[in-house]
């Protein structure tokens, strides 16, 4: 029985595995926990980050990441996807919604407003049946409900943790997206 179940679990590590190597021969840059409840996805990217450096690795992903543990989630429990390839060009709209349907996350923050863009274009059926405008633009702070995940556009992450003010705007917009209650 367990060596079963151990033989299914392997086959879905496979299957993401080999699903995600696709995506990243395609220009997709992600990593993190692909099993992950949240997922992170920038656009504008840090010098460090241009210059080949490891994304969310600078002041924004230590925020961010302090941020999620301080809401309830498990330390580990996210991944990153850059809406941009390694030359800074946009990814294509529906490579970008591959592979945030490969990682399947139950809630997906948007960083900054490139990722918001495309993210827009990515999913633009999705959220034009959407009924609220600001949810359906993808507004800073509007959590919008988009193929089963939550949606939340922050608006701007990195540039806000110079202003003690817009900090606080970050943070009251990242309270409105606590863990689903997952059981682990």
């Amino acid at each position: 029985m367990a060596s079963e179940r151990d033989a299914r679990r392997r086959a879905c590590v496979d299957k993401t595995a080999a699903e995600l190597d696709s995506l990243a021969a395609r220009g997709a840059r992600m990593g993190g926990n692909a099993f992950s409840a949240v997922l992170l996805v920038k656009g504008e990217l840090s010098d460090a980050e241009k210059d080949g450096g490891p994304a969310f690795s600078g002041a924004d992903g230590t925020a961010l990441r302090a941020s999620l543990e301080r809401l309830g989630y498990a330390p580990e429990d996210w991944a990153w996807l850059l809406a941009v390839d390694a030359a800074g060009a946009p990814l294509d709209a529906a490579l970008l919604c591959e592979a945030v349907t490969a990682l399947d996350p139950a809630t997906l923050l948007c960083c900054d407003e490139a990722a918001a863009a495309l993210l827009r274009e990515a999913y633009a059926d999705d959220l034009a049946a959407i009924e609220s405008l600001d949810e359906a633009m993808l507004s800073p702070g509007a959590v919008a409900r988009v193929r089963g995940m939550r949606v939340l556009n922050l608006g701007g992450f990195a540039a806000a943790l110079a202003d003690p003010h817009e900090k606080q705007v970050m943070w009251a917009r990242l309270k409105q997206i606590p863990p689903l209650g997952e059981p682990f």
